[in-house]
Parts: C-alpha cells; sequence; structure tokens
C-alpha cells in the first residue's frame, strides 16, 4: 500500500480490531503500550493520526505486526468474534428487558441490530427516531405486542413485523417471557 491516505483511513479500523481480537480494554492498551487512552481512543476513531513512535508502541502492546496491520487483503481473511460475554448490553432501557447490541460501534445511526430479551411483562417503549426510519422485528421466543403510532400487532415465533419507527413506538412481552431480533433502518 503506498498512498499515505489510504494508509490512514485504514489504520483506525485494523488497530480497533486488533484490540477486540486480543480482548483488550483501551485502559489495557494504554497501560500496555504507555499511549494515553485518549489519544488510543483518538487514534481509533480516525480523529488522530499517529506518529511512527506512537504506533510502534500500540504494535508491540498489541501483539500484531506493523506492516500486517496495513496490508490491504488481511482484513478480509478474518472473522471478527465477540464471545457472549463480550457482546455490549443494555439493561437499563425500557422495564425487565435486556438489549444486546449485535452490530459494530461504527454502525449506529445507520443500521443497527439487536437481540432483545424480555422478563414476563417486559416492555421497551421508544420516542421517534429519525424520519423515515423503520424497524423490522422477528420473534425468536414467545409473544409480543408491537405498536407503532396508533398499529398494533400481535407476533408470535418466526413472525416478522416491519413498521415505522419514526413515531413513538413499543416493543411489549404478552405472558411469559419474550426474546427478539431487531433491526433499526435509518433513511
Amino acid at each position: 500500500m503506498n498512498d499515505a491516505e489510504q494508509i490512514l483511513d485504514l489504520l483506525p479500523a485494523r488497530l480497533r480490531e486488533a484490540r477486540r481480537n486480543q480482548g483488550l480494554s483501551l485502559d489495557a492498551v494504554a497501560k500496555l503500550s504507555g499511549v494515553s487512552r485518549s489519544m488510543v481512543s483518538q487514534i481509533e476513531r480516525g480523529e488522530s493520526s499517529p506518529t511512527i513512535a506512537t504506533l510502534w508502541n500500540l504494535t508491540r502492546a498489541l501483539q500484531v505486526d506493523f506492516a500486517g496491520l496495513l496490508e490491504e487483503g488481511n482484513a478480509a481473511h478474518r472473522i471478527e468474534v465477540l464471545r457472549d460475554a463480550q457482546v455490549p448490553t443494555i439493561e437499563n432501557m425500557g422495564e425487565g428487558c435486556s438489549i444486546r447490541i449485535l452490530s459494530p460501534p461504527e454502525d449506529a445511526g445507520k443500521h443497527e441490530v439487536y437481540d432483545i430479551r424480555f422478563a414476563k411483562g417486559g416492555v421497551l417503549d421508544s420516542q421517534p427516531h429519525t424520519r423515515g426510519a423503520r424497524e423490522h422485528l422477528t420473534v425468536v421466543e414467545g409473544q409480543v405486542e408491537v405498536v407503532s403510532g396508533d398499529a398494533r400487532e400481535l407476533l408470535g415465533p418466526d413472525d416478522t413485523a416491519r413498521y415505522s419507527s419514526d413515531v413513538p413506538h413499543c416493543i411489549r412481552a404478552q405472558g411469559d417471557a419474550a426474546r427478539v431480533f431487531l433491526v433499526v433502518q435509518d433513511a
């Protein structure tokens, strides 16, 4: 790869991928590399270009080959795995529901994927998303009621609903516990 701009575009994602593959937090990488946590975060977000010395310290801390980190074909032959305990989870939204975030952080606000688990009577009330946003929900277990604006539908296992989410909307477990797979698509 000869183009410096291409390298700078590729570097943030590759460093983030290497950190995640090692199962390291930003704090852990900062301690191992001697590079501040905020600088590591800025580099991973593409907000700062590291010096050669900083990059060297990061690659040594992440135990990755400096040159291999920037090879074009490198990422195409990898499988990024998040083990169950590593999947980010939100517990404080709604009542009696646990939201597992399956989509990568860089997709937030564009195309989000969630695994939502409801306890008996659990509910997730949502305010309108951006204009034109839609949700695609498939019931994995149990039954849920989906409300979008004035429309209501009761769904059972393997049922799928597609609805506007740019209006107030709600997913409510009916009866026992329920589990849904949800894709949020912004316009």
